[in-house]
């Protein structure tokens, strides 16, 4: 059983490329939809969910735990290896590596949340990674939820996107980091703007490389469990919604979890 868990719907795109690579591993999705969106949250708070977090799908079977939120990552994945020193974990970063590796203007721009923006995690990946080049770093509140909300096609979310961007595209930037899983909903809002001029950076596939690497043998029937600490039928709404109808199939419980 392989855990995987957001602030909400967004880590559904890590676990669609997780089911990609392993089609026979059974999977346990942990949305923490009561304390959605992470990104405004502290770090302390985001600390004291990931930890509850991570022993809830311990407790639930899970041989291993992919941290399915840029936010929860940089706030909180040392401290839940910390708590589970046998346990593997996988955490997800913003593509700066490969940003920095393939840009060929010499500038990338990394769109976050506002906790991701501010931690010493994103610096730090920056500095190992990005020394070299340009790096724009641009917060995005109420990105992640609209895609909560289902608010995909909301005109406004294209006008602050459009803003957000252009500048940046102006300026040279010739790759543009989703920063946070929510962002990778938003292809059809980004690619337009950016189309020609930059290239969209995800790094869900590389996660689910890793996690197949860790945990090579996970046998299974290919089920998928949903979780969620408010609103569970919520999540089970959001698979076609979000494109995830392929998802739909192998889901073979949805219910409330303990907050």
């Amino acid at each position: 059983m392989i855990g995987v868990f957001d602030s909400g719907v967004g880590g559904l795109s890590v676990l669609s490329a997780l089911v990609d690579s392993m089609p026979e591993a059974d999977f346990v999705y942990f949305a923490d939809t009561a304390y959605v969106p992470y990104g405004s949250k502290s770090d302390a708070v985001i600390r004291e969910r990931v930890i509850a977090i991570g022993n809830e799908l311990v407790k639930r079977g899970c041989r291993l735990i992919v941290v399915a939120c840029n936010t929860a990552t940089v706030s909180a994945v040392r401290t839940l290896r910390a708590e589970h020193p046998d346990l593997p974990v996988v955490g997800i970063e913003p593509g700066v590596k490969p940003a920095a590796a393939q840009t060929q203007s010499g500038k990338i721009a990394v769109l976050v949340t506002e906790s991701t923006a501010r931690s010493e995690r994103l610096a730090r990946l920056i500095a190992e990674h990005a020394s070299a080049v340009q790096v724009f770093v641009e917060p995005c509140p109420g990105w992640a939820a609209h895609v909560e909300q289902l608010a995909l096609d909301d005109p406004a979310l294209e006008v602050d996107a459009r803003a957000r961007l252009e500048p940046l595209l102006a300026a040279g930037v010739d790759r543009v980091v989703l920063g946070c899983t929510h962002y990778g909903f938003l292809r059809h809002v980004l690619q337009p703007i950016v189309a020609g001029r930059a290239e969209l950076v995800d790094v869900a596939a590389a996660v689910a490389r890793q996690a197949q690497r860790l945990h090579p043998h996970a046998p299974g029937r290919g089920e998928i469990q949903l979780l969620a600490s408010a609103a569970p039928e919520r999540l089970a709404a959001a698979l076609p919604a979000l494109g995830l109808s392929h998802l739909a199939s192998r889901v073979v419980r949805t219910q409330p979890a303990a907050r």
